[in-house]
């Protein structure tokens, strides 16, 4: 056997994704692999799958495709594809038709099993596991990877909304809650370990604890949270609007380490439409969660997520969704063009929105947002804001690069000592994704 084995692992998708990457991973350096980058001379490559949208199917497609190659000029590569793609209801037998080259498929509920089918492979077997149903419990789950500044930490799994768009229920079952003790223990590790911020993932982390008895909610998981020694940023994502408490916005409030920001997704702006998604609800309760937000956090950040062009959505609808961005100005926003999902409920709907007119649309959001993204950050010149310093800068290793609270991202001139610290940052250049700044004092 080998004794320096590589493995590459390439993650498609959100934050969830990512965080089930880093966990087989994980499971893969338990079994004697080394972390790399180098594809051509990888002895193991992973895919971990996102099937929320078409375009990132196509991506993943194409990437097995090129593995292909890397196959036949390797035929000792072992390459293994895990996660929501491989999940969908039909999907495996479909993919293993046209990907023979493939050695491992494995599910989203199966995670923690990888190492069984990657012994499996080894041995030359082509192995495919994929459960309907998670069989064990959750906390069988490898925990983040210590030794980072920054750290994703699984508070939930699976979804129960049933957004008519949405296959994540499908892919992910339904809602199941880690105990707010083993989630504690794992930051507190993850801290002696030198990290310093934590991003608390669930599909909906406002539905975290609706399970428990005696009641124990999010915003009791988040004041445990904010008590833990020598962390010093905590973040979180995703709130669904109809589930966002006046009692989590005032805990956000009152904290000392939560940060400032609310990823909420509004989808759209039409009340026609968000009902015809399934959101469970409308524009002006929407309006009111926010108005709540900055009631409480006056210079809170605010991103969401849209899809123009959802079936049956007229251009009144469409110019209700420009309406209420112009009225919000969120910092940031991740726009879309709807696709269909095979499973999904919005896939059957006959109103199809043509698609010259997704295209023309998602332009005119995507104007609106850019504006809206430059005023945001050019109201931040000349004031000063705690910044969390992550590392040098990709565009320009000679300088520095961290976030505020709001998760602004801002490159300045410092020494590499500071990574890891907190540190005031006054805003000099203000452009529509970066801020510019300069070192002031410590935080």
């Amino acid at each position: 056997m080998k004794k320096d084995k590589k493995v590459v692992t390439l993650a498609y998708g959100c934050q969830m994704s990512e965080r089930d990457a880093e966990t087989l991973t994980h499971i893969t350096r338990q079994e004697g692999y080394t972390s790399s980058d180098d594809l051509i001379n990888a002895d193991l490559v992973i895919i971990n799958t996102c099937c929320v949208r078409e375009s990132a199917e196509n991506k993943i497609l194409g990437k097995i495709g090129e593995l292909k190659k890397l196959k036949e000029d390797n035929p000792n590569l072992k390459i293994a594809i895990s996660g929501c793609m491989v999940q969908q209801p039909g999907a495996l037998e479909r993919l293993k038709k046209r990907a023979p080259h493939i050695d491992i498929w494995a599910g989203t509920h199966n995670l923690h099993d990888f190492s069984t089918l990657l012994h499996q492979a080894e041995q030359g077997e082509k192995v495919a596991e994929v459960w309907q149903e998670p069989k064990t419990t959750i906390e069988s789950t490898p925990q983040a990877e210590k030794g980072k500044l920054q750290a994703n930490v699984n508070i939930m799994y699976g979804c129960n909304n049933f957004c008519s768009y949405c296959i994540v229920p499908h892919v992910r079952g339904r809602e199941r809650s880690r105990k707010p003790e083993e989630i504690i223990n794992e930051i507190r590790d993850l801290v002696s370990s030198g990290c310093r911020e934590v991003t608390l993932l669930g599909q909906n982390v406002n539905s975290y604890g609706k399970e428990f008895t005696p009641t124990y909610d999010f915003a009791d998981l988040l004041q445990e949270v904010d008590q833990i020694p020598d962390l010093l940023r905590v973040r979180f994502i995703t709130s669904h609007p109809k589930d966002l408490s006046d009692k989590l916005i005032e805990t956000v409030a009152q904290g000392t380490k939560l940060c400032e920001h609310f990823h909420l997704p509004i989808q759209s702006g039409s009340n026609f439409i968000l009902e015809r998604m399934n959101r469970k609800y409308t524009r002006e309760y929407y309006l009111s969660r926010v108005d709540k937000i900055h009631e409480f956090l006056p210079e809170a950040s605010l991103t969401t997520d849209i899809i123009v062009g959802f079936p049956g959505e007229s251009e009144e609808d469409f110019e209700q969704t420009l309406e209420i961005m112009k009225l919000i100005r969120y910092s940031h926003a991740f726009t879309f063009m709807y696709s269909k999902r095979s499973g999904t409920l919005a896939a059957e709907l006959e109103d199809q929105i043509p698609l010259d007119v997704k295209k023309r649309r998602l332009q005119r959001l995507m104007s609106v947002q850019n504006q809206n993204s430059l005023e945001w950050r050019q109201k931040m010149l000349g004031k000063s804001y705690e910044v969390l310093v992550e590392g040098p800068s990709k565009t320009n290793p000679e300088r520095l690069v961290g976030r505020t609270r709001g998760n602004e991202l801002v490159v300045f001139d410092g020494n590499p000592d500071q990574i890891g610290s907190l540190v005031n940052i006054r805003i000099t250049e203000a452009g529509t994704w970066t801020l510019v700044g300069d070192i002031q004092t410590k935080a």
